[in-house]
């Protein structure tokens, strides 16, 4: 395992970074230069003149001083180190990412020195030549981002191996013989690092969990959260707390709240759910306009600060929903039951009560606690039958009851006023300047055993648009409410689009004929919404659909109020799924303290959980969209004799990118194995061009690939190139 050390080293220019280095990691110490060939492991004459002649270069240009004759210091007022994180690519260099400076600084992979992705590191900058990219070297790595890796175990006679599939992992782990546990040879494992010896190629490490064999479905499912270090399971201690906890109905506490359980309630949620966060109730006033209250499930009455539920559910932040599963953030006698709010079932309730006229004006509003009896549960597609047909009886082939059935004056009623509020409240945030992203979402039908049998697309129509109106509503009116009031809280905020991203995107959509305008922020929404209007159906939809949200920037948590600018809000939060969202718990827990008149909170203290929740969040985004992809490698693989017409959805040096029109799996074919030219890639018209024909393959264009190769454990796909579409 120990790296051999050249000596004398040869052809090697200067040592100055590596002076720098040296000097910056003890800078009140001088040193000569016998104690920094010493350091570097240096003792021939060459090498010792050549530290010679680059202490006195650093000396000259004040980067380092001469303490005294012969000794140096590194330079505290001048030193070219920073900190910052390290952004790995998939050639095993990187960039480093720091405010500092205009640009991200490349380091090479020889200047890691054993830094990993996101890893924050201390940096010594030594290229700032005008005109040309600046380069660095890791001083020190201050801080792992993690240290917990997924892979598959390798075991030779006396130590093994763990080789992961992140291709921005450009290391394997050493495993000593003690501590490969329980593992045998080609296991998928959880290890962990625990040691980087300076001379090792490797880090060292220890198994700490046998995930399974590589390819099994819950193996790669099981690797997918741990590779993230999102949890499967609760701990018993936290099951059996949540257990415990007195989940009826009391008089008492009844007593002190408002009692809706007589106003007409219901709710619309997929048919497949069993939490069911928020419930609308409707009702007619004499005045004409109509009383809509938006009830979220009461989480926090449960959910006692302090305690180890509470801990583990501020831990987790957030549910994770893969493909075939979800992890939630409470346990099931809370989510799926105590705080669902089911039909026919009285339950503790947050409320927003809007009084609002016919044209969706709010009038009055009202915030609180409240208990309230669910008369209804709909699925989308009943409620969105309701909407289409104005009939309220529900077919038997979408029944959610599996057959038949009359739905109430009362309800069709609601559900048809609603839908027409919902639709002015939408109109009115679309020429807010709103940004309407209707993503085409890919769902697996899923047989007994969790195999893909087949994929279907799951598309927003008027039911969705209905209860998310109310939702934003809910949250928009909550924020305001305590923004005003200048109180420390917690906003869902969004910054305006990065320009540069929209530059770029504008180069992509100008090849099918589309063009965002710049001239101002609502000129840009204006142009974005239009665009995604005129994409929809057609076979660039998806690709200009993730380049229009790549180019957004991320909604975050944050007590520092900077608005939405996606939803065109000026305040915003998160109150209504506090089931599967901490930050909606921290919500209702601000909001009633607000309401109880109690003084603002820390504002530290809860930037922090903002950032831990926000954190969590892009993490479990992050398994979602790999366990999507890895279903859609699972699929592949059962398709590798099919044709299948595919869009051209990204162009590179060495491939392009292909995505499947009929289930949007994305794939790669190589630009060798493109037999029909010898293509090149040209960056300026982004397309691969072919040195005899002068044919063009580019983003957007239609061709036939079929399976080459679909790898789970990589989740990645890879295809022949056939013919391109007439």
């Amino acid at each position: 395992m120990s790296k051999k050390i050249r000596k004398p080293i040869k052809n090697e220019k200067d040592f100055s970074s590596k002076i720098i280095k040296i000097l910056s990691q003890s800078p009140n110490k001088a040193f000569n230069y016998k104690q920094i060939g010493a350091k570097l492991e240096l003792d021939d004459t060459k090498s010792r003149n050549q530290i010679i002649k680059d202490l006195k270069i650093l000396a000259a240009s004040k980067k380092i001083i001469e303490s005294e004759p012969g000794k140096y210091l590194v330079k505290a007022e001048s030193q070219d180190y920073y900190e910052g994180t390290i952004d790995m690519t998939s050639r095993k260099t990187a960039y480093f990412v720091c405010p500092d400076f205009s640009e991200d600084v490349f380091i090479p992979t020889n200047n890691l020195n054993r830094a990993l992705d996101k890893d924050k590191v201390k940096v010594y900058v030594y290229n700032r030549r005008k005109g040309k990219r600046p380069e660095g070297e890791v001083i020190e790595v201050v801080e792992r981002n993690k240290t917990e890796f997924v892979g598959v175990i390798d075991i030779q006679a006396n130590f093994a191996f763990v080789s992961t599939a992140n291709p921005k992992m450009y290391t394997d782990i050493f495993i000593p013989k003690d501590k490969i546990g329980e593992a045998e040879n080609g296991d998928v494992v959880l290890v962990t690092i625990e040691d980087w010896p300076k001379r090792a190629d490797s880090p060292f490490g220890s198994v700490i969990r046998v995930l399974g064999k590589p390819g099994e479905h819950n193996t790669e499912i099981h690797a997918i959260l741990a590779e993230y270090g999102l949890p499967s399971d609760f701990p018993v201690e936290v099951e059996v707390y949540a257990q415990k906890i007195d989940t009826s109905i009391q008089e008492s506490e009844i007593a002190k709240r408002r009692d809706m359980r007589d106003t007409l309630t219901f709710t619309i949620d997929p048919k497949d759910a069993k939490d069911f966060d928020d419930a609308l109730s409707f009702k007619k006033l004499e005045n004409g306009n109509f009383e809509i209250g938006i009830h979220i499930a009461d989480v926090s009455y449960y959910l006692e600060e302090g305690t180890i539920l509470d801990d583990e559910a501020y831990q987790r932040a957030t549910s994770v929903y893969l493909v075939d599963r979800v992890v939630p953030m409470l346990p099931e006698v809370l989510s799926n039951f105590a705080c669902s709010l089911r039909p026919n079932e009285e339950k503790y309730t947050f409320s927003a009560i809007f009084e609002v006229s016919p044209t969706a004006q709010v009038i009055n509003q009202w915030f609180g606690r409240t208990v309230i009896y669910s008369d209804q549960r709909f699925a989308y597609e009943e409620a969105q039958y309701i909407i289409e047909t104005k009939d309220n009886t529900i077919p038997v082939d979408i029944s959610i009851t599996g057959e038949s059935y009359v739905v109430s004056d009362e309800i069709t009623e609601a559900t048809l006023k609603l839908d027409e509020l919902a639709k002015i409240l939408r109109k009115k945030r679309m020429q807010n300047g709103a940004i309407s992203f209707d993503k085409v979402e890919v769902k697996f039908n899923l047989d007994e055993q969790g195999e893909p049998e087949g994929v279907y697309f799951k598309v927003s129509k008027d039911a969705n648009h209905l209860i998310e109106e109310f939702m934003l509503l809910a949250n928009r009116k909550v924020a305001e409410y305590i923004g005003k009031q200048k109180k420390t809280f917690i906003y869902r905020i969004h910054d305006e689009p990065n320009e540069d991203k929209l530059i770029a995107m504008q180069t992509v959509i100008a090849k099918f004929g589309y063009k965002i305008d710049f001239r101002n922020k609502g000129d840009i929404s204006k142009s974005l919404n239009a665009l995604m209007e005129e994409v929809n159906g057609k076979k660039e939809q998806n690709l200009i659909d993730t380049l229009a949200i790549r180019s957004m920037s991320k909604a975050k948590y944050s007590t520092e109020n900077i608005g939405h600018y996606g939803l065109a809000f000026d305040y915003y939060s998160h109150f209504t799924s506090p089931i599967r969202r901490y930050p909606d718990v921290m919500v209702h827990r601000l909001l009633q303290y607000y309401l109880d008149n109690g003084a603002s909170v820390d504002e530290e203290v809860y930037e922090t959980k903002c950032l831990h929740c926000s954190n969590m969040e892009s993490l479990a985004t992050n398994a979602e969209r790999d366990s999507i992809k890895y279903m859609q490698v699972k699929y592949m693989q059962d398709h590798q004799d099919e044709e299948f017409l595919g869009v051209i959805s990204g162009v590179t040096e060495w491939g392009i990118y292909v995505e499947i029109v009929s289930n949007k799996c994305e794939g790669m074919v190589r630009i060798r194995e493109i037999k029909d030219d010898y293509y090149t890639f040209d960056e300026k018209q982004y397309a691969l061009v072919g040195a005899t024909s002068n044919s063009i393959l580019q983003l957007g264009d239609e061709i036939y690939v079929k399976v080459k190769n679909a790898d789970l454990v990589k989740k990645q796909l890879d295809f022949h190139f056939l013919r391109r579409a007439e």
